[in-house]
């Protein structure tokens, strides 16, 4: 059996990077509030920070990505780069599956950004998919914090692990609060693949 055909599909925002770390410092910036000001207990959308009359997410999300380089400059979650380069290692292929690109003429940046990131973290990747439907991609397993997109993912089937924040509440397990414990579950989910109990998903 070719173990490296086993694969792990990857969010990035929320999940790898500390997007909400990093967009709440820029928010703060681009609203003239005190950071503290900003709740860190959030909604999908930060409808909490008041940044529908300056404009709404869309712009927030455009200066951040073209203005402040968030995707090139924010930290990664704790344990993250170092448990992938070891699930990496044990021959799992890691998929990056990411949806950066919703936004017009900046897709160039996005990307660009991206990559570097990943390369200045040496975060091992066999595969990077910009894309909104994620249960396109096939995947063993994957892992998102988006309650839209892990609803999705799982509607197709598809086994999602649930990276806990305070916009994914209430959605049922498999959950992870930390790096260590998506490698545990990552590790289940391939010994149920070697023992086929668990399919490949996707197309």
């Amino acid at each position: 059996m070719d173990e490296s055909s086993f694969i792990f599909g990857v969010d990035l925002d929320g999940v790898v990077g500390d997007f909400y770390g990093a967009i709440r410092n820029i928010a703060a910036e681009w609203l003239n509030k005190p950071v503290e000001e900003l709740t860190s207990d959030v909604s999908f959308g930060f409808e909490e920070w008041g940044i529908d009359e300056f404009g709404g997410y869309d712009r927030l999300h455009r200066f951040a990505v073209t203005q402040r380089n968030i995707f090139r400059d924010m930290q990664p979650i704790e344990n993250a780069p170092a448990i992938l380069r070891k699930l990496s290692n044990m021959n799992i292929r890691i998929r990056i599956i990411t949806h950066r690109l919703f936004l017009k003429y900046s897709h160039c940046t996005s990307i660009t950004q991206t990559v570097d990131w990943l390369d200045n973290y040496d975060i091992p990747y066999w595969d990077i998919c910009f894309m909104k439907d994620k249960g396109a991609v096939g995947a063993h397993v994957y892992i998102d914090d988006a309650p839209v997109n892990i609803i999705n993912l799982r509607n197709q089937g598809c086994k999602t692990i649930v990276f806990n924040n305070s916009t994914n509440r209430g959605l049922p397990g498999p959950r992870a609060s930390d790096w260590f414990e998506v490698e545990k579950i990552v590790m289940e989910a391939r010994e149920e693949w070697r023992t086929g109990t668990i399919g490949l998903f996707g197309i």
